[in-house]
């Protein structure tokens, strides 16, 4: 039996999870569309929200954000890149890179959950984002019919830097947010 204080304690906390889980997935659904059109797979801020969304929510909580943004896209509404939605987006050219986003919400955010060290959470983004680039990039050959080698110069390398800076930038504001939650006493903690 759950003690009456511990589970007033715990109604906080979920309704805590289940705002800013929300709020993180609107946040998605705003960021992700705004996109810049280089080639067949466009820039987007896709993963700067769901690096965000790790370090306000963990891993878990972060992912089901994310997910929640793919099912809203997936049913029509248009939060993927390019102002874009429904199962023809996800079935596309860069369906594996949405697809993708998936495994390394997880990767990278059970590094930023386990450790504080700023290295080894740029180390775990970078393996998640180089996961996410495989399944893109696999779909991508498939879908179009194209040689590793070529999607990879299409889809991958021009996006590195970019990759890298929103990186940076989630590692500097993500712990500033939840920070200031904290202080506010709005902490997962």
């Amino acid at each position: 039996m759950t003690h009456p204080e511990t589970a007033a304690g715990a109604r906080p906390k979920k309704v805590y999870l289940m705002s800013v889980t929300a709020l993180m997935a609107a946040v998605t659904c705003i960021l992700a569309p705004m996109s810049l059109p280089i080639g067949p797979v466009p820039i987007s801020l896709t993963n700067l929200a769901i690096y965000l969304s790790l370090y306000l929510l963990g891993w878990k909580w972060g992912t089901v954000s994310y997910l929640v943004y793919v099912v809203i896209g997936a049913v029509g509404v248009p939060v993927f890149s390019g102002f874009t939605g429904g199962l023809g987006k996800l079935a596309g050219p860069t369906g594996g890179y949405i697809v993708g986003f998936v495994p390394m919400a997880v990767l990278a955010g059970l590094v930023i959950d386990r450790y504080r060290s700023r290295g080894l959470q740029l180390a775990g983004m970078i393996v998640g984002t180089a996961v996410c680039y495989a399944f893109g990039t696999a779909w991508f050959c498939f879908i179009m019919d194209s040689t590793p080698m070529a999607a990879l110069s299409l889809c991958v390398i021009p996006f590195i830097p970019g990759d890298l800076v929103k990186m940076a930038l989630a590692m500097w504001v993500g712990p500033l947010i939840r920070g200031r939650l904290a202080k506010a006493g709005l902490d997962l903690n």
